[in-house]
């Protein structure tokens, strides 16, 4: 599997990660072509910490230049 082309996920599955995943979140993705290869995707949970996640657990998604930025910016400041 290529690398993601979007740069969003919203998460739809947290079952077994309720402490690491908030259902109907929305996550960055950071890059990382080498989980992409086994369907994995890398993002900051709610530790703070980034970690790998199945990319089923999620709904991969994209905003305009102006709603991107500005999650962005929220998450630059949780």
């Amino acid at each position: 599997m290529k690398p993601p082309t979007k740069p969003f996920v919203l998460c739809v599955d947290n079952s077994g990660y309720e402490a690491s995943l908030i259902a109907g979140k929305v996550y960055l993705i950071l890059p990382d072509a080498r989980a992409a290869k086994d369907d994995m995707v890398r993002l900051i949970d709610e530790s703070g910490e980034d970690y790998l996640f199945h990319k089923s657990r999620f709904g991969f998604v994209d905003f305009s230049p102006a709603v991107r930025r500005r999650i962005l910016e929220l998450q630059s400041t949780a």
